[in-house]
């Protein structure tokens, strides 16, 4: 039985309330590794879930609802919401274009309520795709060549705009907007004891998750760290070289795992050779005048990003994946290490304490250059 009626489809909307609840749908992808279900990112209130519904409508109508198979994510670090797989199955023989949920079984209940568009609808393989890396950047708030880099954006200060907008120009960059602030109270920080709010850090879980199946047909690795992190290759050119051969090493994994270490921004190299004239007004850390890195400590794990094939990634929380279909690779720091300009952890060591670590200066030039390139067309260096 397929039933006929107007589909009212959520245009460039990011973020869409379930109607009579107080949960939230982002976006639908096609997940081929599951017999093609729909798999809707969602954010789920997780003491106040009632049984939900799908309903699936393409060109020959809307069908009657189906019974939602709920997952929520288990990294919700105490916090009321949680991101959320809503899985729909969908009738083989039929194309599905559009999906929504709803607490009510009746099809004429959801008339008013938004369908979000199917993505991930063809099966694509790796060697068609755009993009070798795609770095995704989970949030901005409170102000704040073969490579795209994508970033859920809720605010951003009026000096980083302009040069988020060149960056869109310049087709490296997609711009989410994620104005989750106007649906939840996120929270500023981590721990729910300590930050309290309705939603982990302004929603950076489903921020991650959802970036991974936007761009799994489209890119053959997704980088999952922050904007102040680098991921820096220690014994290859480049992260293509890299990835190429921890790939053959390791064929069976999926994730790979990059250790995070910090360079203190309170200690300067002492030459003063990245003292910029024409950088000087900029806002923000000038990282190549950062050279000394924080040792690692016996006993103490250091925080980790993520390298992953989406292909193979079901659930992924911020340090590690929550499921996945591959194995698991811990990179050496010999081989490739996160770089962090910020406050140190470890804030007693002198600069003699610390280790000195150039490898960034390696690329001096090109940073430099495209830096400057970037900073004037963005019309904040004459």
């Amino acid at each position: 039985i397929i039933i006929f009626f107007h589909v009212d489809v959520a245009i460039h909307q990011t973020i869409t309330q379930i109607k009579d609840t107080k949960h939230l749908m982002v976006s639908a992808y096609k997940d081929h590794r599951v017999d093609g279900a729909i798999r809707i990112v969602s954010i789920i209130r997780r003491d106040d879930l009632q049984p939900l519904h799908c309903f699936l409508c393409g060109g020959h109508g809307c069908f009657p609802a189906s019974v939602a198979q709920v997952e929520m994510h288990s990294g919700h670090f105490g916090f009321p919401f949680v991101t959320t797989d809503v899985l729909c199955q969908s009738p083989s023989m039929y194309n599905v274009t559009h999906v929504t949920i709803s607490i009510h079984s009746d099809v004429k209940a959801t008339q008013n309520q938004h369908f979000l568009s199917i993505q991930n609808k063809e099966l694509r393989e790796e060697k068609i795709f755009p993009y070798n890396f795609t770095v995704c950047i989970s949030n901005l708030f409170g102000g704040y060549n073969n490579v795209l880099v994508v970033i859920y954006n809720t605010s951003c200060g009026q000096d980083l705009e302009p040069v988020l907008v060149h960056y869109r120009e310049e087709g490296i960059l997609e711009i989410v907007e994620w104005p989750i602030d106007q649906f939840l109270n996120p929270s500023k920080g981590w721990r729910f004891e300590e930050h309290k709010g309705d939603l982990h850090y302004y929603g950076q879980l489903t921020t991650l998750n959802e970036c991974i199946y936007r761009y799994m047909y489209q890119s053959k690795y997704v980088l999952l760290h922050d904007i102040d992190e680098i991921v820096m290759p220690y014994q290859h050119a480049n992260l293509h070289l890299l990835l190429e051969d921890l790939q053959h090493q390791h064929p069976r994994v999926g994730v790979f795992v990059i250790e995070n270490h910090i360079f203190p921004k309170n200690h300067y190299e002492d030459s003063g050779k990245f003292k910029l004239p024409q950088w000087r007004e900029i806002p923000g850390i000038n990282i190549l005048e950062h050279i000394y890195r924080e040792p690692s400590r016996e006993a103490v794990i250091n925080p980790t990003k993520l390298i992953v094939n989406p292909r193979h990634v079901v659930q992924t929380s911020v340090h590690s994946v929550l499921k996945t279909l591959g194995e698991t690779f811990w990179v050496p720091p010999d081989v490739c290490r996160l770089v962090h300009v910020r406050v140190p952890l470890q804030g007693s060591l002198t600069k003699d304490q610390l280790l000195v670590d150039k490898k960034l200066w390696e690329y001096e030039k090109e940073l430099v250059q495209n830096v400057d390139n970037t900073l004037r067309k963005s019309g904040l260096l004459l």
